[in-house]
């Protein structure tokens, strides 16, 4: 076993084994360790750096640094210039994102079956019995009561008040202390990112981890995927270093996430004419609500409380989530004396979002320097999604007790009150008005039964080649209105193992 990380120009490395993993998030890491419990020997090649917890950084500017992909510069092409949320790092967005698990609704399945001739009853049923396995090994359980913090105990409230179904988050956290720092990666050592446990198992059973190597293409031999070449990135100054070669004697798995492993086909010189559609996601925004009593909202769990209760209709999921002074600082409008004054407030706020199921489907490809390029704007019906959201927001916030709410909406007041919620359900079309993220990617690798509109089949093994899978967002092909890790991880799973029985 052995972690390779970052090698200055000279002697190119050479590495082989049985599966070549090009990731390590939640797909990559979870195929990686299955394959390696199979009694595999399994390369996995990391863009990122690996960092232990005690070096994680502690503001925002460090994450964006140490953490975060390209200091989380990818945003969207087209009508607006939304940010696409991902890591860089060994464990992926796994070490920023909540830990929040969410099993696949069976209505998914369904779908798949019906609109792609994949899914069905036999892969609920694979994909449920993996469900189980993965919440038993990541210490899956309800955020407790000592950590919920004061934000997510008024969501709680203002969901009662208004009538509708809401819950506190399960999430892959061992012992949550409400540290309120999981998008800066947990230094207490309980959130369960995967460069805690599936990582390190990886190489207690063998394997090799290299790190701080972005894979700039998959080496085939005719049809069959052999390896993966790239060159060694400093994990601080970015500068080039030595050439690596890893070869595959079985198959190449690529998980390295809905933008990158569709660009990462592309410059190998994979064809397909699915490759890079079919890219959907979750685009929301969030709402301050103004409370007379200090909320400390980064107190408690980041995210602890959820409603899927609108998942069909209209499309919605709602959620907290706390963001430190610097994030906020950057969120609300105004500068100078003006925003020293409004950040008076911030122990008195919380912040709630909403994710809308969005139909609008938009496309990946591979931009310069390797970087991937989405074109993603939302249509009308996705528009009136969102607005919807916000004034759903707004209401619960009330309905909790708030005095007044900071929508952020381009051409609203600042503030507006309980009587002005109509001004957000009426509000603008144009999704340049409003300050937004892409999070909850899928497609760009789309899986299904039809070669013409799919990369890949309901294996993960990608059509016209030989031992190339995918195994991470990239195969969903339809938006899943709930958090996608636990799905990504399932599916991972379920491909490896098939590989395995081959």
């Amino acid at each position: 076993m052995s972690h390779i990380a970052f090698q200055p120009k000279g002697r190119a490395i050479e590495v082989e084994a049985d599966y070549v993993v090009v990731g390590s998030g939640a797909g990559g890491a979870t195929a990686a360790v299955t394959l390696a419990r199979g009694g595999a020997k399994v390369a996995l090649v990391e863009a990122g750096a690996w960092r232990d917890p005690q070096d994680y950084p502690g503001s925002t500017y460090g994450a964006m640094r140490d953490l975060f992909d390209d200091w989380g510069s990818t945003i969207t092409r087209g009508r607006a210039f939304w940010p696409v949320v991902q890591a860089r790092t060994v464990g992926g967005t796994t070490v920023i994102n909540c830990a929040i698990c969410v099993r696949t609704p069976d209505d998914i399945f369904e779908q798949w079956d019906r609109e792609r001739g994949v899914g069905g009853p036999r892969m609920a049923k694979e994909v449920g019995r993996i469900q189980d396995e993965i919440e038993r090994e990541l210490c899956a359980e309800v955020v407790p009561e000592a950590a919920a913090g004061r934000s997510n105990i008024l969501a709680m409230k203002g969901a009662r008040a208004m009538g509708y179904d809401s819950h506190a988050m399960t999430r892959y956290v061992k012992g949550c202390v409400g540290s309120g720092q999981c998008l800066q990666g947990c230094s207490s050592l309980r959130k369960q990112s995967t460069n805690l446990n599936y990582i390190p198992e990886v190489l207690e059973r063998g394997g090799d981890v290299i790190s701080s190597a972005p894979v700039k293409r998959i080496l085939f031999e005719g049809r069959r995927a052999a390896g993966v070449s790239g060159r060694f990135s400093h994990p601080v100054t970015r500068a080039r270093g030595a050439d690596f070669r890893v070869r595959a004697r079985k198959a190449v798995v690529v998980a390295a996430s809905a933008t990158h492993s569709p660009a990462l086909l592309m410059r190998s010189g994979v064809k397909s004419p699915a490759l890079g559609k079919f890219f959907r996601a979750h685009p929301g925004t969030g709402i301050f609500g103004c409370y007379d009593d200090p909320v400390d909202m980064n107190i408690g769990a980041t995210q602890g409380w959820a409603s899927t209760a609108f998942r069909t209709d209209p499309g919605l999921k709602l959620e907290t989530l706390s963001i430190p002074l610097e994030m906020v600082a950057g969120r609300l409008p105004g500068g100078g004396d003006l925003l020293m004054e409004r950040l008076r407030e911030y122990r008195h706020i919380a912040m709630w979002v909403h994710a809308v199921r969005a139909e609008t489907a938009g496309t990946v490809s591979n931009g310069w320097f390797d970087k991937p390029v989405v074109r993603y704007t939302l249509n009308r019906a996705d528009m009136e999604r969102f607005r919807k959201g916000m004034a759903l927001v707004a209401r619960t916030h009330f309905a909790a007790g708030a005095k007044a709410i900071v929508p952020g909406v381009y051409g609203l007041p600042y503030k507006l009150g309980p009587d002005e919620v109509r001004l957000l359900e009426e509000g603008p079309l144009d999704p340049r008005c409003y300050v937004a993220i892409l999070s909850h990617l899928f497609g760009g690798c789309a899986m299904g039964r039809d070669p013409t509109i799919s990369v890949c089949d309901g294996r993960g093994r990608a059509y016209g080649y030989e031992g190339l899978v995918i195994a991470d967002a990239s195969v969903i092909p339809t938006n899943l209105g709930v958090n996608p890790q636990h799905t990504i991880m399932a599916l991972a799973r379920l491909f490896s193992e098939e590989l395995l029985g081959d």
